[in-house]
């Protein structure tokens, strides 16, 4: 189902196709009433694509029950002018302001955005701390944490999240994340399958910080990983049994749908079922939560980026599917209980407003 003649069409985002997307009539909601929090997705305008309010509220008006939701730093709306390490502030003002617009409850009983995940340059060390204290001010009570991504592969099909190799060893990047443990906010974690024993490395190092692992560990599937989907399983579980030994780490579910390579959305006829999704991320995610346990997994959609391979009702149905044999309280965890204890969100309510984390 792959069409590895275009291998760069993984690994990049592209604006998702809505009438490849309507081919097949959007499914029905599996277990409507159970209480969902998306932990991972985003909002942008791109030249090539806008992915805000409305277009979040299409989405998840199909049919499943998401109560919260946690935003995750894209690069949207950085301050135009301004110090170069203070312009991400913009980006958690602006998030910070669709929060509140669903705060009013005018658009529905999801908050939106309850927990708001920013960019700093960690590599600021010390001087990072201006940075993350403007963050939580202009949070209003949401601001939890940073993502700084480390993702890095040496084959440029792959696409990397950073520019240069072995961020999370560097001296000054260490020193910045001390000074984001120290005020109480968490780190999302965004590496390669091939990268877990940095993050292995930096996490123990780092005891006393959050680690939030995100996209099952960055399993990749083509450019110089296709047709090694053994191979690179094993060297993903091995990276991930390890990291599972750590207690200060949890891991999302969900992210695989760029890097993967599971199936080729831009070629098949029409998107996959949501029982077709569940068959090709299973393993993964079955094997996250053997080795984390329910409370330490939660799940995110990614959306938009997961929308260029499948709807957001299919999307919630394939998660579901593969955990249909947990218990409640499993599910519970899985679906919205890690997510709001790792994200603290519990005080984020209207009229439970917290100044910070």
């Amino acid at each position: 189902m792959r069409n590895f003649d275009h291998p760069t069409r993984y690994g990049r985002i592209f604006p998702p196709n809505p009438t490849w997307l309507s081919q097949r009539p959007p499914e029905p909601a599996l277990e409507p009433d159970l209480p969902i929090i998306d932990a991972h997705h985003h909002l942008w305008h791109r030249p090539d694509q806008r992915y805000l309010l409305p277009e979040f509220l299409a989405d998840l008006d199909t049919g499943h029950k998401v109560t919260a939701t946690v935003f995750v730093q894209c690069h949207a709306m950085y301050r135009a002018s301004g110090p170069e390490e203070m312009r991400p502030v913009g980006e958690t003002e602006f998030v910070a302001g669709i929060a509140a617009m669903s705060d009013s409850g005018a658009y529905g009983p999801t908050r939106i955005a309850a927990g708001i995940v920013g960019f700093a340059d960690l590599t600021l060390g010390d001087r990072v701390e201006p940075v993350l204290e403007a963050h939580i001010r202009a949070g209003g009570g949401r601001f939890r944490g940073v993502r700084h991504s480390a993702a890095w592969d040496a084959d440029p099909i792959i696409g990397n999240g950073h520019p240069a190799p072995h961020l999370l060893g560097r001296v000054d990047f260490r020193t910045g994340l001390q000074r984001l443990a120290a005020l109480g906010l968490s780190f999302d974690l965004w590496v390669f399958h091939t990268q877990l024993g940095e993050a292995l490395d930096l996490v123990r190092a780092h005891p006393s910080a959050c680690f939030i692992l995100g996209h099952c560990g960055g399993p990749l599937g083509y450019g110089p990983y296709a047709d090694r989907k053994e191979e690179v399983f094993a060297q993903w579980k091995a990276g991930m049994t390890a990291l599972a030994q750590c207690p200060n780490v949890v891991v999302k579910l969900g992210g695989m749908m760029m890097r993967l390579a599971a199936y080729d959305y831009g070629a098949l006829p029409m998107p996959p079922t949501s029982a077709e999704l569940a068959a090709h991320w299973r393993p993964y995610i079955e094997t996250c939560i053997d080795l984390f346990g329910a409370d330490r997994c939660l799940f995110e959609s990614n959306f938009p980026v997961e929308k260029m391979g499948i709807g957001y009702a299919e999307f919630w149905n394939a998660m579901k599917l593969i955990v249909a044999g947990a218990s409640h309280d499993e599910k519970r965890a899985l679906f919205s209980g890690t997510s709001e204890r790792v994200y603290r969100l519990e005080a984020t309510s209207p009229g439970r407003r917290s100044p910070g984390p």
